[in-house]
């Protein structure tokens, strides 16, 4: 009907020759995107210090602040791009758009490197690999990872997890929320929109860039550990690397670099191996009353390995080799009890309590202490909710072991193979899923000394330069490992290429936290201490020019 009505209206206006023809309106031209309206000073107590920085710096800090709402919108980009690599969800996309960062950028050599596969028989996922000739005296070797953890629980979060929607989460009136927020897509975008900016105002930047992006940070790193051994002639060259970082909630600025170690193992219990209990499939619970059970068989080998609050391995000789602390890192760590809120501390991490009520305690176990962690279990019937009776033939756990210098994480599979030997558990299957090993670094050398240049520049409050070896630092949680031992000159648990390693310092502006758990947040519009995403990224350019030598001195009256 509707065909035929305009026919008819067509056939009236022709014979009616007197009237003209109504004219087409133009299309509505599209709507322009609404301006984020970012702040880019926020609500922030403290402001750099312009008097310190030449006026090239300056102009690039003023670029920042006019283009802020850009450089959050790059970041919720990359955000809605999930990039989960335990499942591998947008792995493959995920690393074609990481290229694209280092291609516009101008990086004159990018390349996606499909690493194979890796010693602990997974596929490694692809390596981005950059190099930005800059003709600069310096060059700079920056650390990514472009892999972000699953999202295990959707209706916990506030704001879908892909979505990068901006809330208001006091004190702050503008945070990010989305999966990878802060671990670690937050403060690699704040890097990346720096050097952006820099290339913007000057065409150049004051240092040479290599970038090294791995997809398996959040899988023990094994993609990247072939890459660097494969091609360790494509991090010569480099004098120094910087790893992302950030401000502590407090505020303070960190200087980073080493490393805790850590190894994964998942255990399964199966009635194949046991001899006992269901051994092709799953059957049905009923049979309970006359069959043995590998998943209760599971529940007590694991009872048998740690204490009865579960916070001890009772794995014997777990901590053979381990090296005590050095005197100055006891004192720093009562230094940093003396100012810890122990309340704040657990809300940060989102925790009702520590294990310990002692800031002393609580701050040398999360920075220096050991652990063995039950990271997941699964078998048999796997649906929340309803019933269904099942009795598992097979139940597998995940677990990681956190360990220091002088640890070893192969050592530490090995003891636990003969402790449940001894519990009387030897049909139960150990399968290690990656190994990182730990590696300590000092910060006192040219890249740690310009970090601490911008915190200056920047007001961030700091601590001292370390010439002596430590493995981290930093916040109440200071707990994380990352690759340290395939870059570093320090020393590290295993060294598995002839690359001679670099200097490290990890550190910088801004803030999130949740990272891993729901609600993951990276802080946009600044409070008190801690800057937004625009003092981020301005911490990123002091450190840079500060590294090339072109930021002078530290004026003798500073008082940081």
């Amino acid at each position: 009907m509707r065909r035929l009505w305009m026919m008819g209206v067509s056939l009236a206006l022709v014979a009616g020759c007197s009237q003209p023809a109504p004219q087409t309106p133009p299309p509505a031209a599209p709507a322009a995107p609404a301006a984020l309206g970012i702040r880019p000073q926020g609500d922030t107590e403290i402001q750099p210090d312009l008097s310190q920085v030449p006026q090239e710096v300056q102009q690039v800090f003023t670029h920042i602040d006019q283009n802020i709402d850009a450089h959050v919108e790059h970041l919720q980009k990359w955000i809605r791009q999930p990039s989960i690599s335990n499942s591998g969800e947008g792995i493959p996309e995920s690393a074609e758009m990481v290229k694209g960062f280092f291609d516009e950028l101008g990086c004159q050599q990018t390349q996606v490197f499909d690493v194979g596969v890796t010693e602990y028989g997974s596929p490694g996922n692809p390596v981005v690999y950059a190099k930005c000739d800059e003709g600069a005296e310096k060059t700079l070797m920056i650390y990514w990872m472009y892999d972000t953890m699953p999202v295990t629980q959707p209706d916990a979060w506030v704001a879908p997890p892909f979505e990068g929607r901006l809330v208001e989460q006091a004190p702050y009136k503008k945070v990010l929320i989305g999966r990878g927020a802060t671990n670690s897509k937050g403060p690699q975008m704040a890097q990346l929109n720096a050097f952006r900016a820099i290339k913007a105002v000057h065409g150049k930047l004051p240092v040479n860039l290599i970038f090294v992006a791995e997809g398996d940070e959040e899988r023990m790193d094994i993609g990247l550990r072939k890459f660097v051994k494969d091609h360790p002639e494509l991090l010569a060259g480099a004098d120094a690397m910087l790893l992302f970082g950030s401000q502590a909630p407090s505020g303070g600025g960190g200087f980073g670099g080493g490393s805790e170690g850590c190894v994964y193992v998942e255990l399964t219990t199966s009635g194949t191996s046991w001899g006992r209990g269901p051994t092709v499939s799953d059957i049905h619970g009923s049979n309970k009353r006359g069959v043995d059970s590998p998943a209760w068989r599971h529940i007590k080998m694991l009872a048998s390995l740690v204490s009865d609050d579960g916070n001890t391995p009772l794995i014997e000789g777990f901590n053979e080799g381990r090296q005590p602390l050095e005197v100055w890192q006891e004192a720093e760590l009562k230094a940093a009890a003396a100012r810890t809120d122990m309340k704040v501390a657990a809300e940060n991490i989102g925790v009702a309590r520590f294990a310990s009520d002692d800031p002393y305690t609580m701050l040398k176990s999360q920075r220096f202490g050991t652990s063995f962690n039950l990271d997941g279990i699964w078998g048999g019937n796997m649906y929340a909710g309803g019933a269904g009776a099942i009795l598992p033939n097979k139940v597998t756990s995940k677990h990681n072991f956190r360990y220091v210098p002088k640890m070893t994480g192969p050592g530490i599979v090995k003891k636990l193979r003969a402790q449940l030997d001894k519990n009387g558990f030897k049909d139960v299957e150990i399968k290690m899923i990656g190994d990182v090993p730990w590696a300590r670094m000092n910060s006192d050398h040219d890249a740690g000394r310009a970090l601490k240049r911008a915190y200056e520049v920047m007001n961030i409050p700091h601590g001292n330069l370390r010439a002596e070896y430590g493995i981290g630092g930093g916040g109440a949680a200071a707990g994380g490992y990352w690759p340290a031992y395939l870059f570093g000159n320090g020393e590290v648990g295993e060294k598995v290429s002839p690359f001679a390693g670099v200097p490290i310092v990890g550190g910088g502006g801004g803030h999130g936290g949740r990272a891993h758990a729901a609600n993951e947040y990276y802080v946009i519009e600044g409070a008190g201490k801690v800057y937004g995403m625009a003092g981020a990224e301005k911490v990123v350019v002091a450190m840079a020019y500060a590294f090339a030598g072109k930021i002078p001195p530290a004026p003798a009256t500073s008082t940081n």
